[in-house]
């Protein structure tokens, strides 16, 4: 299925969510209603919870209290980490093939699938590149590719334009508003006023509490 194609989006409920760290509360009492087909924007400062938060919504931290639904929600995410991710002696291509492969998709869809994601991303030619020969932002937008690859109901992107230049930092965007709009639900994490001026909504953390 190609990510032009609608398809079933998550609707991700958070009520009362609570994570605590060494006896701090570093995401305190967070609702959020992320509907499919929309970008939430999670903006703060540094140390805010807006990378925990993200990995509460994506299924990959369990909330100390608090609830999100649904619960099966990891199984249908894709994820673009902050630090990438990536595995140094894979290729581009590799990397982004990786989540197809171990989903058992077919060889001939899985490339591709990976070949049209990396396109998305304006990485069309540096395919064949091992990761570990990449810069900071190739690497970041091979990491964008390989959540667009999955098609999934709910993409969670952790600074996904941090070392993009203005033009680059676009295309990464409109791949994420493509996904919006073939009915993902996507919550983007930024320091970018200008990034999260062109989301749906926005959720402002300080201290892990949203203001």
């Amino acid at each position: 299925m190609s990510s032009a194609h609608a398809r079933a989006g998550l609707a991700v409920t958070a009520r009362g969510v609570v994570v605590v760290r060494d006896g701090r509360r570093i995401v305190d009492g967070v609702d959020i209603d992320v509907a499919p087909g929309r970008i939430l924007a999670v903006t703060g400062p540094s140390g805010s919870g807006k990378s925990t938060l993200l990995a509460v919504l994506a299924g990959l931290v369990q909330p100390d209290a608090g609830t999100v639904e649904p619960a099966d929600r990891a199984e249908r995410t894709g994820i673009v980490f902050q630090g990438y991710g990536l595995l140094p002696v894979l290729t581009a291509a590799e990397n982004v093939e990786l989540p197809l492969q171990l989903a058992g998709v077919a060889r001939d869809e899985v490339g591709r699938r990976a070949e049209a994601a990396l396109a998305r991303a304006g990485l069309a030619d540096i395919t064949d590149r091992l990761a570990e020969e990449l810069s900071g932002g190739q690497r970041q937008r091979v990491a964008v590719a390989r959540a667009l690859v999955v098609e999934a109901g709910l993409l969670v992107a952790d600074e996904p334009t941090a070392e993009l230049d203005a033009d680059t930092a676009a295309v990464v965007l409109a791949a994420l508003r493509a996904e919006a709009a073939a009915g993902a639900a996507v919550v983007i994490a930024t320091h970018d006023p200008d990034v999260a001026a062109l989301c749906d909504d926005t959720l402002h953390l300080v201290d892990g509490r949203p203001t």
